[in-house]
């Protein structure tokens, strides 16, 4: 019989399938130490390293006795966790040799980070001669990791080095899994496999990617798009922090994907291509926003065109209706002028082709406009202009 010990996503111990661990706020302490045993398994492990390990807190006059208490309560807990009249050579026993302490596992014993690394290693000797059956083995390695090495154990340190590698060694695997099925076309069972990963892995940006570009190769482009939503947010909210540009990208990709295969027809494409509003001025994201501005700064050289950057920055303490803002812009603009949200309180806007005092009636024309529409004070708005290409760089 088997001693199963599973320790990707928790820690638990089954025999036929069914768990024998006791938890109890009585057998923490003990759990605890099997944990930290296990995870040094077949390694020398001097008293004092353990004591700094685990006891670092405890008042005890004498740690070493405290320590030899606890690791008799252990053998013996582990005895009653096995079967009668078995050998405990078979399974795990902890002995004292030389000044150390070991904890040595037998053949009867089944760890899954050890299948787990065993799988892997297998489907990379496969990888070159038998990629089907590389796919094969490392489903099945990817299918045993259940979250982070003894999660249970949030806060021990001493826990990190060996959390971390088992992470590593997790996500190099799904990425080349995935990258396996990229190339077989199976955009189908990518997305399955990073819906699953995400629920273990849900702040990897690539696994986000991952799955956003297969959506994509499957004409999901509204799932995508719905997607990038939730993972942006997910990110910035939980992270406190801005996704990275191989992520942001992945918008500018979203919008502009097409999963038309037919040949373009010149008397419909028109209408195909134009898919907003004409009246008033256009809004995009900050990505567009910079692609249009590299292009008027180029066209600006050309053509000898007076174009400007406007920066529109609103008192932070006030609190505005994006929505509203977005309408009221739109409509105090012209048509050829772009506008984008730098953050909550700036707006970026392009002025196309503005002649003599045409800055100075803008932006009396928004101040007013902010004025009456958000019963803003002029103290809340501050407008600055600046040309997109100046008269000197024109003519160089």
């Amino acid at each position: 019989m088997k001693l199963c010990i599973n320790t990707l996503g928790g820690f638990d111990l089954k025999m036929n399938g069914q768990s024998i661990l006791k938890k109890s706020s009585r057998t923490y302490k003990l759990n605890k130490l099997f944990e930290y045993f296990l995870t040094f398994r077949n390694k020398k492990l001097l008293p004092e390293t353990i004591i700094d390990n685990l006891f670092f807190d405890s008042e005890s006059d004498d740690p070493k006795n405290m320590l030899r208490t606890q690791i008799f309560r252990l053998r013996k807990a582990i005895k009653l966790l096995l079967p009668e009249e078995t050998k405990e050579s078979g399974y795990l026993t902890i002995s004292f040799t030389s000044g150390y302490y070991c904890m040595e596992v037998g053949d009867k014993t089944v760890i899954d980070v050890e299948e787990f690394e065993s799988l892997i290693k297998h489907a990379d000797n496969e990888y070159e001669y038998n990629d089907s059956r590389s796919v094969e083995l490392y489903e099945k390695a990817i299918s045993m990791y259940k979250g982070l090495y003894l999660s249970d154990n949030a806060y021990e340190v001493w826990l990190v080095p060996t959390r971390n590698y088992y992470q590593r060694l997790y996500l190099k695997t799904l990425y080349k899994l995935i990258d396996l099925l990229k190339e077989k076309n199976d955009n189908e069972k990518i997305i399955t496999l990073c819906e699953e990963a995400i629920l273990v892995e849900p702040y990897e940006e690539n696994i986000h990617i991952s799955l956003m570009e297969a959506m994509l190769a499957q004409g999901q482009q509204k799932n995508a798009y719905n997607h990038y939503e939730y993972s942006s947010n997910l990110i910035k909210k939980e992270l406190d922090a801005k996704p990275s540009d191989r992520f942001v990208e992945m918008q500018g990709k979203i919008q502009n994907y097409s999963g038309r295969e037919n040949r373009a027809d010149i008397n419909s494409l028109g209408k195909d291509l134009e898919n907003q509003n004409l009246l008033g001025a256009m809004q995009c994201n900050i990505e567009s926003f910079k692609f249009l501005y590299s292009l008027q700064k180029r066209k600006s050289i050309r053509d000898n065109e007076n174009d400007y950057l406007c920066i529109i920055d609103v008192n932070r303490y006030r609190n505005i209706h994006m929505k509203e803002l977005s309408e009221l812009l739109r409509n105090s603009l012209r048509k050829g002028d772009v506008f984008t949200f730098w953050n909550k309180n700036q707006i970026l806007i392009m002025l196309h082709n503005v002649r003599s005092d045409g800055t100075r009636i803008i932006e009396q024309r928004i101040y007013n406009n902010l004025k009456d529409y958000t019963k803003l004070s002029l103290n809340d708005i501050d407008i600055d202009f600046q040309p997109v290409f100046s008269e000197k760089m024109k003519q160089m």
